[in-house]
């Protein structure tokens, strides 16, 4: 399928999909959303693609969302069409690993874009924030909750009240990102993180990522008791008994996906 705002390729089990607005800093705006869904969607179908990439340029992920498209809208006008939902709730439903690989501006809407991934990866350059309070509104794609529970209330309060950035090293410290690494190492980290992510069992991995974004749904006793059955249900599978079985002979397992 072609694409006008996007650039998608596989290649080795990866779907590496790079945001493709230049002259907008790969601002968010409809088609791009659309688009970036229909990507991770035939990439969930696809069954050569075992992990997912999404990135930007060198200088921005994504500067946020398109203010050009919003600045005329009117309240009537959001809340009929419910801007950004659809959108969101696509890409929460994509059952595959997904790793952003974040260099330059990763604001607003691209902040939030990042963190609806399952874990960021980012160049010395990158800089987060949610400057939306310097336009006269708040973040709508998840930057009061995702980044609260990512980086705790104080920070998230600090980034959302005062629209300051925050850069790759306190972003790392912070735990907002997994790792930090130089600009042009960046890409090669990310593909080599999905190409070991790629090695695994599918079911597996699906599982683990259910479990983990459970986490923030539940409580403790209840995640528990979910992560222990998950963990039985997987001594059902045959890939259970290849880990197992390789372990003990001292070989690289070979999963099927069964």
């Amino acid at each position: 399928m072609a694409f006008e705002t996007i650039i998608v390729d596989v290649e080795d089990h990866i779907a590496l999909i790079r945001l493709n607005r230049p002259d907008a800093l790969n601002a968010l705006n409809a088609e791009l959303l659309s688009e970036l869904v229909e990507a991770l969607k035939d990439a969930q179908t696809n069954e050569k693609v075992r992990c997912i990439v999404v990135t930007g340029s060198e200088k921005a992920f994504a500067a946020g969302a398109d203010i050009k498209m919003m600045s005329e809208k009117s309240f009537v006008d959001v809340f009929t069409e419910d801007l950004f939902t659809p959108e969101s709730h696509e890409i929460g439903r994509i059952r595959k690993p997904i790793i952003a690989a974040v260099s330059g501006y990763a604001l607003g809407g691209g902040c939030e874009l990042a963190m609806m991934c399952d874990f960021i990866i980012c160049s010395d350059t990158a800089k987060f924030g949610q400057p939306e309070i310097n336009l006269g509104v708040m973040a709508g794609l998840g930057g009061t909750q995702r980044l609260t529970r990512a980086v705790g209330k104080a920070k998230s309060m600090d980034m959302n009240l005062t629209g300051r950035f925050m850069d790759a090293e306190e972003a790392e410290r912070a735990g907002l990102v997994s790792r930090v690494v130089p600009g042009k190492e960046l890409m090669k980290e990310a593909m080599s993180a999905a190409s070991k992510i790629a090695e695994k069992s599918m079911i597996t991995v699906m599982a683990i990522k259910e479990a983990t974004n459970r986490s923030f749904e539940m409580t403790l006793n209840e995640g528990l008791l979910f992560e222990r059955r998950v963990f039985h249900s997987l001594f059902a599978t045959e890939d259970q008994k290849e880990g197992m079985a390789a372990f003990s002979e001292k070989r690289q397992p070979q999963f099927r996906d069964k």
